[in-house]
Formats: C-alpha cells, structure tokens, sequence
C-alpha cells in the first residue's frame, strides 16, 4: 500500500495487488494483478495490470488485460485498453477506449444447421352441390 502521505516517482513493477492512496509519478506494471487507486490518490503514469479500480485521479493510459471501473468521484484522462470497462455516473473520463475481444468473441460465427421437416400435405377437400 502506498499511504495518503507517501509520494513516489518512478517505475513500480511487481506481481501482486497493490493499493494507491499518495502520489505516484511514473510507470505501474502489475502483471495479472490488481490495482486499487483510492478516492485520494493521484497518479500520472502508463499503466499496465489484470484489473484497475479508480477512485482517485489518474493521468496516463491504462492498459489491462481483462477490467477497468471507474468509480463515482473518479477520473481517467488518457487512453484505456480493456476487455471489460464500467464508467459509475459521477466518473469523469476523457480520452479513447479500445475494447479487446475475447477469444469466443474473435471466432466466426458458425451457422446452427436447421432442422426442416417438409409439411404434411393438406387433405383434400370435397365440396358438394347445396340445392335450394
């Protein structure tokens, strides 16, 4: 955890979830892990991790490989690369989303073939003179 008080300029790089409250000036690589950036962090930096939740402030891109949410009182300004993104009213964003596709989602369609039953024939229908 980085603390409210704590500023940090630099590249932080590890494997393991990590929780932002201070200032944090430089690259976050988290591979396959989580990144929390609390209500009063502020954070400049390229990120990269699995899954980034924000509460606070960033500036910078945010590249992960599976979700970001940016909550109420949040605010990303730079470009997102996800699969999955969630935007909370009261979340400010500006900048571009590029949405990964899963694996499923990049497979052509195949088509379903269908089952068709030719309809039985109609019976035939014998009318007969009406006299009056």
């Amino acid at each position: 955890m980085i603390g409210k008080t704590i500023s940090v300029k630099g590249e932080i790089t590890g494997s393991e979830p990590l929780h932002i409250e201070g200032r944090v000036e430089g690259a976050i690589r988290l591979d396959g892990a989580y990144l929390n950036i609390g209500p009063e962090a502020i954070v400049k930096s390229q990120i990269s991790a699995r899954e980034v939740v924000v509460r606070g402030s960033v500036n910078g891109s945010v590249n992960v490989s599976e979700r970001i949410d940016i909550r109420n009182g949040g605010s990303v300004v730079g470009d997102v690369t996800a699969h999955s993104v969630s935007i909370e009213e009261g979340a400010y964003f500006k900048g571009s989303i590029d949405m990964r596709r899963t694996e499923a989602a990049r497979q052509p369609a195949q088509p379903v073939p269908a089952k068709m039953t030719a309809p039985k024939p109609a019976e035939p229908v014998r009318a007969e003179a009406v006299t009056a």
